[in-house]
């Protein structure tokens, strides 16, 4: 395995900021991974594993190992009747995954399409969109022990699945690195998940009344591209906080005042907000502030206009959650990993 020294992290991380690795590589399977993790050179540095780099701003350079999870592989593992179980390397592109199931016939993961990053962020971030999360179609997943080089399989319970975070990205971060993925995925979509009005309102624009996945997938793409920038000429890292949740009361106190509050109820007596209208009222939407701006189409989006580093967006970052706070009296909390 080659280990490049002073390694330019620049096309690795989709916010486009210049950073640079004390060594970096790239794994390509397990055996891979765990010859990095022995390397004696290597022993006692710092490590991150990178998938697509599209949940992280780097506000330094990084001063140890940056290993580049390019694990393929999509494979059927089982099925039964309704289920097929479909086995995907963590270095698979997940919208290049997506794209594999819905030519297949098999639905689950139709809502997610176009979101950045590979398929082992999925869970470590528990991904979701227009109405679906990977805990939804989740069966389980192998991840390598760093401390002795062991792959174990966590089920879902294991994983312990929270609002765009896991166990992953809690107790076991900087213990664990994420390998493959199986999901349980419909052989037939016999109801399509439309709930999210601009989901709808895309398949009536095309003039679809009876949509397939492959519909469905066709208007989340449409939809995100008219929404979100594309890194490749806009650097960003897509949604850059969460939608917050909160109780009733809090959510009616800031209706009371602004009736056109975008939120959606839960079952457990609290309410998300959606973040990116707060940060509109608050005034921020295509606020700009040197090269690090909001985005003029979704207020949820940082991006870099060029030139930014790290630094100025995790500052614009918390004068948008201050302004927040002080207008709302809710806390928004970063989606994206800080390094």
């Amino acid at each position: 395995m080659q280990f490049i020294p002073s390694a330019d992290l620049t096309p690795f991380n989709t916010f486009g900021i210049a950073a640079r690795a004390e060594f970096m590589a790239r794994f390509h399977s397990a055996d891979d991974l765990r010859t990095a993790l022995n390397t004696p050179e290597l022993q006692g540095k710092p490590r991150l594993v990178l998938g697509g780099g599209s949940n992280i701003l780097f506000t330094r350079d990084f001063p140890g190992v940056v290993l580049l999870n390019e694990i393929p592989g999509i494979r059927v593992v089982h099925e039964d009747d309704t289920n097929v179980f479909v086995k995907a390397g963590a270095g698979v592109v997940w919208h290049q995954f997506v794209l594999h199931t819905v030519e297949k016939g098999w639905s689950g993961i139709e809502n997610m399409s176009l979101i950045p990053g590979k398929v082992g962020a999925g869970p470590m971030q528990n991904i979701g969109a227009y109405g679906v999360e990977i805990k939804d179609v989740f069966h389980s997943l192998e991840a390598m022990r760093i401390s002795d080089g062991e792959v174990i399989t966590f089920d879902r319970e294991a994983c312990a699945f929270g609002y765009r975070e896991s166990f992953f990205k809690r107790e076991g971060r900087d213990r664990f690195v994420i390998v493959s993925v199986t999901f349980r995925l419909k052989k037939a979509a016999d109801v399509v998940n439309t709930s999210y009005g601009s989901i709808q309102e895309e398949l009536k624009r095309a003039g679809i009344t009876h949509p397939t996945i492959k519909d469905v997938s066709n208007a989340v793409i449409a939809i995100r591209r008219s929404k979100l920038p594309e890194p490749s000429v806009l650097g960003n890292a897509g949604s850059f906080f969460k939608n917050p949740v909160v109780p009733i009361a809090v959510a009616d106190r800031i209706r009371a005042d602004h009736p056109e509050l975008v939120s959606f109820p839960s079952t457990d007596g609290t309410v998300k907000l959606a973040a990116g209208w707060l940060i509109e009222k608050a005034g921020w939407k295509g606020k700009r502030i040197g090269g690090a701006g909001v985005h003029d189409k979704q207020a949820l989006v940082l991006v870099n206009h060029g030139g930014a580093t790290g630094a100025e967006l995790l500052e614009l970052s918390e004068q948008v959650m201050r302004s927040v706070r002080e207008q709302f009296g809710v806390e928004l909390e970063r989606e994206v990993n800080i390094f």
